[in-house]
């Protein structure tokens, strides 16, 4: 059975021509008109999330920040918004990716497709791993699982901040630089702007693993080269 995709949009006519393109790839479809009937409809089933910046009463980044707390399935903004503010307000709310109006139907099967690849990923319907433990200071990162745990107290991370993470554990010791890390976890070609969407990612990633994020012991910095975990 192929996913499950939630649109929120409270424009019907947005929704109904997004729910036709994708309707025709095989996808199962939800609709909402707003943040609270969103919330309402969301379950462990939805595999992918299409958000609208732009709505009435709550806007796609509070509506964010409480999917959040329900599920880490990836959430593809929409927004007439492109500005570079507005974008980096969005990974921090915890969005996955971004995609602008105008867009063509070619640009959001691709973007799906990406954010969906990734996530089966990530729930390991697509992995075969042993079952791996590794120890960095205070914290326990679960290579199975997908978990990391200070102090036997999980922390909530998302499905992106622990593939940075992941990555960079696999290449431990190593500096990676912020093209190898964006062309490995998202799977495109680096772009002008894309370090900005890696850095608001790592900064993230460190207000949760790190005990003090302005001098990160964990995940550390070579100025001008990249990022690297002793």
């Amino acid at each position: 059975m192929k996913e499950k995709i939630m649109i929120v949009d409270d424009h019907e006519e947005i929704r109904e021509v997004i729910q036709v393109l994708l309707s025709n790839e095989g996808y199962q479809i939800i609709e909402a008109q707003n943040g609270k009937e969103a919330l309402e409809l969301l379950d462990e089933t939805i595999d992918l999330i299409i958000l609208d910046v732009m709505m009435p009463e709550m806007n796609g980044y509070q509506v964010c920040l409480l999917v959040r707390e329900k599920t880490n399935a990836p959430i593809l903004f929409l927004t007439a918004k492109g500005q570079e503010s507005d974008k980096t307000l969005g990974f921090s709310s915890g969005g996955d990716d971004y995609l602008t109006k105008p867009f063509s139907y070619n640009e959001l099967n691709a973007r799906v497709k990406a954010l969906l690849r990734r996530y089966h990923v990530y729930q390991g319907k697509e992995r075969h791993e042993e079952n791996t433990i590794q120890i960095i200071g205070d914290l326990e990162i679960n290579q199975s699982k997908k978990e990391v745990r200070r102090q036997g107290k999980k922390l909530a991370l998302t499905d992106l901040e622990y593939e940075i993470l992941g990555y960079l554990l696999l290449n431990r010791k190593q500096v990676i630089s912020a093209s190898q890390l964006f062309e490995a976890i998202w799977h495109e070609n680096y772009y002008y702007g894309a370090n900005n969407t890696i850095m608001v990612h790592i900064r993230n990633l460190r207000k949760k693993i790190e005990h003090d994020p302005q001098d990160p012991q964990i995940i550390k910095t070579v100025w001008g080269k990249g990022y690297y975990i002793d």
